[in-house]
């Protein structure tokens, strides 16, 4: 893998910036150049694996839906389960389910509750951490299922919207890995 800053750089040049998307006045971070270039793919893949070694996870759970991207792939690498924690009515059988609120509404999150054993220790892996609802409520359903938080990675950081503060509390000592802050 390259160093640092070539990483950094390398995968700040393969995300598109779209204005007003999809909303007036928000600045939409695109990776989907990142995702159809096969260097810096493996790049990303290979510094989330490196987290996953550095934490110790046992399995890795995704966050719809990007999180499902970028997830899996490193469950490959990492040689650990994937578990894909979805919008609420979108998985089959027994599920855990848990609820939270976003700017303008609420959502529910939903894994299988066999999935998801004590012992386990869990790396959550999505694109953007923005205002940290969706990773809180991961982190909650994951301890529900009497796993363990092994931390949260994600491509990007968006500062400016504090969702860092938000999970301090929820994770604990487990880290917060960005690798790209905004």
């Amino acid at each position: 893998m390259t160093d640092v800053v070539d990483t950094t750089a390398l995968l700040l040049s393969r995300i598109r910036d779209v204005a007003d998307y999809p909303e007036q006045g928000v600045m939409f971070k695109d990776i989907t150049p990142l995702l159809a270039d096969p260097v810096a793919f493996t790049v990303l893949t290979d510094a989330f694996a490196a987290i996953a070694e550095r934490t110790g996870a046992t399995k890795i759970v995704g966050l719809e839906a990007r999180g499902f991207i970028l997830g899996a792939p490193v469950a490959v690498r990492a040689g650990l389960g994937f578990i894909p924690v979805r919008k609420a009515g979108k998985l089959p059988g027994a599920t855990l389910s848990q609820a939270y609120d976003l700017e303008y509404g609420s959502a529910e999150i939903e894994v299988h509750a066999e999935d998801l054993t004590a012992g386990d220790r869990i790396l959550i892996v999505d694109d953007v951490l923005a205002t940290g609802g969706t990773a809180e409520a991961a982190i909650r359903l994951i301890h529900r299922a009497g796993a363990e938080v092994a931390g949260v990675a994600v491509l990007m950081e968006l500062s400016f919207l504090d969702g860092r503060p938000r999970l301090r509390a929820a994770l604990g000592e487990a880290p917060l890995d960005a690798l790209l802050t905004i």
